[in-house]
């Protein structure tokens, strides 16, 4: 069994003493699913650094505990093997009544005892939207308080609608180690998933900073879009169009979350085959989604260069010339990592500032812009591993360096 711990200093995760920057899928595909060139699906997924599936039911029957605990098992074990964690619903178990020894809360204990010692169990998750939903926070927070008394080693995790205030949302702090909301902003029309005003796709920063505030502290999942309801026609919306987010909007989504706070990222749904192409929705999830947009933004943020920036401390106050771009500055031994998002329109060359001198006291002079290559001079031949990412010179703690709409860049310094 590992106990999964929570790093005070940064929010992220701490499994087997290594610091641990959540990447979930929601749904996940099948553990015996294929991908479109019959490769394991999990294993697929595995390697683009998707470390977390959700798993568990919506559902807990106490004449089938047993079956579904196993079953259930059986899913970290494939899990384990990909080298992933689980986290699985309590669904009706996560809301536990008053009255002691209630369907609920025997099933809660049920499911703590029968998962709380599997290496691939990361976390719980608890009532779905309960704060939309109408579900009242009281017997959230008894069934964390009771499942404490059998699993101290795995935090809860409460999901929220991104909808209504900070404050609404305070009372259901002591339910939850972790919160965080889901945002799904891309559709026709846009917008319509949140209730505030803002109807861009940086409505994400907007989002994760309520939550942040709503936490009170505690660390924060985003949950980020492939698809949702809002883009799947039927019977009651058969005037709705499918609408994706382009590869430029979840690179974008995804760094504003982490900008604003977020330390887990969790994209939701895949497995909605009404939206797929024919050969995807045979399989059970949407790989042309995965191939061009998802798998590229996870491959980059798990990478050797970039993840060190996702499980880092806060360092120092870079700060940004536009007042559309937002900027978070993290460190990692001797590297400090600026991340830059721009969330309005225009086109224009951004001034930042304050970047500290190197420990010897020299001043720094240069820094790479990641997964942004320039090579120069061209080294002949080009071989992979030899690429060079672009540059940017730095003169008195300050560079400059051009944004247009919704754009990220993730720059490297080395102050040793």
């Amino acid at each position: 069994m590992s106990a999964v711990t929570i790093d005070s200093a940064t929010g992220c995760l701490v499994i087997g003493g290594a610091k641990v920057f959540p990447i979930g899928l929601s749904e996940a595909p099948a553990p015996d699913g294929l991908t479109r060139d019959g490769r394991n699906a999990w294993a697929e997924v595995s390697s683009a650094g998707v470390n977390v599936v959700r798993t568990g039911l919506r559902d807990w029957s106490l004449a089938q505990i047993d079956a579904q605990i196993a079953a259930e098992r059986a899913r970290m074990d494939a899990a384990a093997v990909h080298g992933m964690f689980c986290w699985p619903r309590l669904g009706n178990a996560g809301n536990v009544p008053a009255a002691g020894g209630s369907v609920e809360e025997q099933l809660l204990l049920k499911i703590a005892n029968g998962l709380k010692t599997h290496p691939a169990l990361v976390a719980y998750k608890g009532v779905d939207e309960p704060a939309l939903g109408g579900v009242a926070a009281d017997g959230l927070v008894r069934a964390r308080t009771r499942l404490r008394t059998v699993d101290t080693d795995h935090p809860v995790v409460i999901t929220q609608a991104p909808r209504g205030t900070a404050a609404s949302l305070t009372p259901y702090r002591p339910a939850f180690d972790i919160t965080g909301a889901d945002i799904y902003p891309v559709a026709y029309p846009p917008g319509q998933h949140s209730d505030l005003p803002n109807k861009d796709i940086s409505v994400v920063g907007d989002v994760t900073k309520k939550m942040v505030t709503a936490a009170g502290g505690k660390p924060v999942w985003m949950t980020l879009q492939i698809a949702w309801s809002g883009i799947t026609p039927g019977q009651q919306h058969p005037n709705i169009v499918p609408r994706f987010p382009t590869l430029q909007e979840e690179r974008f989504m995804a760094y504003q979350a982490i900008v604003n706070g977020s330390r887990g990222l969790i994209f939701f749904g895949g497995q909605l085959t009404q939206v797929m192409r024919p050969r995807d929705a045979q399989l059970g999830w949407n790989w042309t989604f995965w191939d061009l947009v998802l798998r590229p933004v996870l491959v980059e943020l798990t990478s050797p260069s970039v993840l060190p920036a996702l499980t880092g401390p806060t360092a120092g106050a870079v700060t940004a010339s536009a007042s559309d771009l937002q900027v978070a500055t993290r460190q990692a031994g001797t590297t400090l990592y600026v991340i830059g998002v721009r969330t309005g329109a225009t086109t224009s060359r951004v001034t930042f500032s304050g970047l500290p001198p190197k420990q010897g006291g020299s001043a720094l002079a240069a820094g790479q812009v990641l997964f942004e290559y320039a090579q120069d001079p061209l080294p002949p031949p080009i071989q992979p591993g030899n690429e060079q990412f672009r540059h940017v010179q730095v003169s008195s703690g300050s560079f400059k360096d051009w944004f247009g709409p919704h754009d990220v860049h993730v720059y490297r310094f080395n102050l040793a």
